[in-house]
């Protein structure tokens, strides 16, 4: 455990944003994970939703600086990916 009033500080401080960046880091795996489920079910239209709704929580989490920038970009461009294939296989 910390001894100096400062770093006791620093671990309030850190246990708050913790928490607080662990609702948009869940947002955004809860928003990827159903957008993969939905288009592999072959479910397109909720998987066009799903995948909307996955592309702005990431942006919202990268905005926030929870994840990278280019973190948030490839998962993006990862599921824009999949989205794509199974829409032409279809």
């Amino acid at each position: 455990m910390a001894n100096k009033k400062s770093a006791i500080k620093r671990l309030r401080s850190a246990g708050r944003r913790r928490l607080r960046n662990r609702v948009y880091r869940g947002r955004a795996r809860t928003a990827i994970k159903k957008a993969r489920r939905f288009i592999e079910q072959g479910d397109l239209e909720s998987a066009r939703e799903a995948v909307r709704v996955a592309v702005k929580a990431l942006d919202k989490a990268a905005q926030k600086g929870i994840i990278h920038k280019n973190n948030a970009a490839r998962r993006k461009s990862r599921l824009m990916r999949y989205l794509n294939r199974a829409e032409r296989a279809a």
